[in-house]
């Protein structure tokens, strides 16, 4: 018998809407490949298409050398994050391999709905503060490759409370060992 890889990613249908979600995507074999401006700046490039082109509003993003991070939510009942997702994914893996001859992204990104109790600007800041946490910044402003296309941006302050991802508290994950909605 062989070995039975089990999708642990929520139904299509929770990804419609107006729902926030906290990605995490990574290059293929963490390559650095964001290490590079020019790539970074390829990446923003399209980004922002592809936000428009799903209606999804990209409240945070930082791209670190390995891996990219997402505060998204829909902007109306027609918004589809998965789609948004996968076809960003595909748009630049595509190029990337046209240029590059190498695979840009891994197969499956990490993806978490927030919840009534999780603070979006405690995400955004999570998000932001990235950079600093990985030694590559002193401070979250002087990152050059994390914002935000709606505006929200660095200019708030920061809350007083850090968000912690639910994968990362002491108490671990929930009854039955996983979380529903990480891979």
């Amino acid at each position: 018998m062989g070995f039975c890889h089990q999708n642990i990613r929520l139904s299509a249908d929770r990804y419609r809407g107006s729902a926030l979600f906290f990605f995490t995507f990574c290059c293929e074999n963490r390559q650095k490949v964001f290490r590079e401006p020019a790539c970074c700046e390829w990446f923003l490039s399209s980004l922002r298409p592809a936000a428009t082109a799903h209606a999804i509003a990209v409240h945070a993003y930082c791209l670190m050398p390995d891996h990219v991070h997402l505060l998204t939510q829909g902007f109306d009942l027609s918004s589809d994050q998965l789609k948004f997702l996968k076809s960003l994914k595909q748009k630049t893996g595509f190029e990337y391999k046209q240029k590059i001859r190498k695979q840009l992204w891994q197969k499956k990104s990490y993806d978490r709905i927030l919840r009534p109790d999780d603070s979006p600007d405690s995400v955004a800041w999570y998000i932001w503060r990235n950079p600093v946490r990985a030694g590559l910044s002193s401070s979250p402003r002087e990152y050059p490759w994390s914002g935000s296309l709606t505006g929200a941006g660095l200019n708030s302050p920061p809350p007083d409370e850090t968000w912690i991802p639910p994968w990362k508290k002491a108490n671990g994950p929930p009854e039955g060992g996983r979380y529903e909605n990480k891979p």
